[in-house]
């Protein structure tokens, strides 16, 4: 049996790190560290990391083999209004608030200039 896990770091190869820096910068805030080849947040006690890829790929396909999504979750339904509100003065695009058709939970997605898919997840603390 393994011990308790959690989720460390995770790492994305992006095309062009600019628009990546830019973007994040506008969800997140100033990040934990940057450099000329990296950009570093810190979610909890995981650690993202963008670093530029070494060549040129296909465009992002979330239904492909991989990731298709990454998801931060709140526990309370008015902070993921205010994260509704950020995102629009932010001026990034997103889904708006919807329901999870499986788990009947309040959600936002969005997508960022990699295409990567991004969500915030509503799962109340008493459940």
């Amino acid at each position: 049996m393994l011990p308790t896990l959690y989720i460390d770091h995770l790492v994305f190869r992006v095309e062009d790190l600019e628009p990546t820096a830019k973007f994040y910068r506008a969800l997140l805030g100033e990040p934990t560290a940057q450099g000329k080849d990296f950009l570093v947040y810190k979610i909890g006690d995981a650690t993202l990391f963008f670093t530029p890829s070494a060549r040129p790929s296909a465009p992002y396909n979330k239904e492909l083999p991989g990731l298709n999504h990454l998801a931060l979750g709140v526990h309370d339904p008015a902070d993921l209004r205010k994260i509704e509100d950020h995102l629009n003065n932010s001026g990034l695009k997103h889904s708006g608030i919807g329901i999870d058709s499986h788990g009947g939970k309040e959600y936002i997605w969005f997508n960022d200039p990699n295409g990567f898919r991004l969500e915030f997840y509503c799962r109340p603390a008493s459940e």
